[in-house]
């Protein structure tokens, strides 16, 4: 478990958070620029001291303004690891990793070999991080923060500094660190997309405050958050499972709690489980089930929830099957297809709305996910 309960200013700006989770898997910190994300990481790390509060992992107590307890940030066996890397520019990649070997005294040792080879840096440890890519030097410090044998790993917003083809580079690795190596993780970070690739719980911040904490797909598919998740993001989690694959049309069926579902050719196994990401501006709604379309998902549902604010789009909630589907259309929709809570409806979903590309392992299990596009 980890437990915050911690006030601090830092300038102008007053941090107030009270968060109590599990650690198991990946913990996300989710919220926009200056939400308080890294300051709070900061003081769980020791890096930075709230004016009051208590802090706790695992029942052992890192800090208690009232009992006066303050453990400095090498007594709290966090790894920490940051945006830029922070690795010694002196030093060879097998150094960088040995300084965090070090560091794990005598604690039981994470096999050197092993991290080695699930980071894939066999080839980089004679070499200097001047000479490493963005992906390859966030690769390395991983290695060195898991070498130092952490209770819990915090990520930094570790790819924000990356490309999108360097970010693809490092996501596989943090994915097979979390299934291989059991380590949990506090993950920070503003892009949803990342979230929803990697987190089991999702801790949603806003203005210094923690405002909501829970399970990716429950805290996803609320209509009263989606001003801190983000609208345009906005979309509905589920959870899949691969029936068969279409190998002349290249597509994959799933089954979930609605129905069946085809999208692009998923590399998965039939059987694999799938956590899957349908945006709401990716659901189109009919009142009747359509003869001829080509769209291949068509999945029958109820409105279950309704936006309120005024404008000329409504979000939706809709029950398929107890799956939770958010769909976004016009106000003017709404009205000529006279929708209100309880009409039933038929959500219809491009099957290319998927990207098959967006692949990964879910938490402890080997499962995968897709995110659509």
């Amino acid at each position: 478990m980890l437990e915050m309960d911690v006030a601090a200013r830092f300038g102008d700006f007053k941090l107030e958070a009270k968060l109590s989770c599990a650690t198991t898997g990946i913990v996300a910190l989710f919220g926009r620029s200056g939400a308080g994300k890294t300051s709070l990481v900061n003081m769980l790390a020791g890096l930075a001291r709230p004016e009051r509060g208590r802090i706790a992992v695992n029942g052992e107590v890192l800090f208690d303004s009232e009992r006066g307890v303050d453990l400095p940030p090498e007594a709290r066996r966090l790894g920490y690891v940051f945006q830029e890397g922070r690795l010694f520019p002196h030093m060879t990649v097998r150094k960088n990793l040995n300084y965090g070997y070090k560091r794990a005294g005598r604690a039981p040792r994470i096999d050197f070999g092993r991290v080695v080879a699930l980071l894939g840096l066999e080839s980089y440890l004679d070499r200097r991080p001047g000479g490493l890519s963005g992906g390859e030097k966030q690769r390395v410090a991983l290695g060195r923060a898991l070498l130092a044998n952490p209770r819990l790993l915090l990520l930094d917003e570790p790819l924000a500094g990356l490309d999108q083809a360097r970010k693809e580079e490092v996501l596989p690795f943090i994915e097979l660190l979390r299934d291989s190596l059991g380590i949990p993780m506090v993950y920070v970070s503003h892009s949803m997309t990342e979230i929803v690739r990697l987190a089991d719980t999702l801790v949603l911040m806003s203005n210094g405050r923690v405002e909501a904490a829970g399970a990716l797909e429950d805290l996803t598919s609320r209509l009263d958050l989606r001003p801190l998740t983000g609208r345009y993001e906005a979309g509905a989690v589920i959870r899949a499972a691969v029936v068969r694959h279409d190998d002349a049309f290249e597509l994959s069926h799933l089954r979930f709690a609605g129905g069946i579902l085809r999208v692009p050719r998923v590399e998965a196994p039939v059987g694999a489980e799938i956590r899957l990401r349908i945006r709401a501006r990716d659901v189109a709604l009919a009142r009747e089930e359509p003869r001829a379309s080509s769209i291949l998902n068509i999945v029958p549902c109820r409105v279950e929830a309704m936006s309120a604010e005024a404008g000329p789009q409504v979000d939706l909630r809709l029950d398929a099957g107890g799956a939770a589907l958010w769909a976004r259309i016009t106000r003017h929709s709404v009205t000529k297809l006279e929708l209100a809570p309880g009409t039933p409806v038929f959500a219809l979903i491009k099957a290319v709305a998927i990207d098959r590309t967006s692949l990964g392992r879910d938490a402890g299990s080997g499962r995968f996910l897709a995110t659509g596009q």
